[in-house]
């Protein structure tokens, strides 16, 4: 079975299990390992992998071939995108000033894009300038080098980002938290609606149980993938994102999902999805 996700703590902690064969009746998986970015792309492509990690802002592009399933994604609080500025003198301070500013994301069909364009539409006036999509890992390093003038940032950069010398501009998940009282949708898990999707789901949860119960299996597995993560942040990382929702969306999981979709639709920045086939 082909599948794709992100080398970040949260995905390897959850799939470990499941990769090194230790899943009872689980097939055997061709793992690739891609920047959200790339994975959102895969999905609609021709060819894309059996079970795959995108954004949830891209859902309405995949739903037709994908079925969203009700596990192992990355859907929480207080793990929203954050926007930084620099620390020079002439940065910004105030949100209305990055009206006509350059702003880097890290994918046009990210949830973390999704969710800076709706809340732009609140606190930024006439709206920003220039977009300019960067691989994650090269965001901070533009904003600090002041090759653009903010960039948004998602995962452990919430942890790492004073090392680079950036300023905190906005916790795009406190805002949707406090506009909505729903946690925040990152990232989903789906796979083909042709497929057994009880029988994915049911690995996937199985491979999440075994992470939690033997967290130590994973680890060398897991820092292999971490880039330049220290033990700390990883650590942190997986406790941020590997909560109460990553085995089941549950109704607040799939209400968060569907106040996101809904709103961003009538925003005009999404097609309009069946809501009703978002469930299996």
């Amino acid at each position: 079975m082909k599948i794709a996700f992100s080398p970040c703590p949260n995905d390897t902690f959850i799939f470990h299990a499941w990769v090194y064969g230790l899943i009872p009746g689980a097939p055997k998986l061709d793992v690739t390992y891609a920047d959200i970015n790339v994975t959102n792309s895969l999905a609609t492509g021709f060819n894309g992998p059996d079970v795959v990690k995108i954004s949830y802002a891209a859902l309405p592009w995949v739903l037709s071939e994908y079925a969203l399933l009700p596990c192992g994604g990355a859907l929480g609080r207080g793990c929203g995108p954050l926007v930084l500025t620099s620390n020079r003198a002439d940065s910004i301070d105030d949100p209305a000033l990055l009206a006509g500013r350059r702003v880097a994301v890290p994918s046009e069909r990210s949830t973390a894009y999704l969710l800076f364009r709706l809340w732009t539409a609140q606190h930024v006036p006439g709206g920003v300038g220039e977009i300019v999509i960067l691989p994650f890992h090269e965001i901070m390093p533009a904003v600090r080098d002041g090759m653009v003038d903010a960039g948004l940032v998602i995962h452990e950069a919430r942890f790492t980002y004073p090392s680079y010398g950036l300023t905190l501009l906005a916790d795009l998940g406190s805002w949707w938290e406090g506009d909505t009282n729903l946690p925040i949708p990152l990232g989903a898990i789906i796979a083909r609606r042709s497929l057994d999707l009880s029988a994915i789901a049911g690995w996937i949860r199985a491979s999440i149980k075994f992470a939690r119960a033997h967290p130590e299996a994973s680890q060398k597995y897991v820092l292999s993938h971490a880039q330049e993560m220290s033990p700390e942040v990883v650590k942190a990382h997986i406790k941020l994102y590997v909560n109460e929702f990553t085995e089941n969306l549950g109704a607040i999981g799939y209400e968060a999902v569907t106040t996101l979709l809904s709103r961003a639709s009538e925003e005009g920045l999404l097609p309009k999805v069946d809501l009703a086939a978002l469930r299996i």
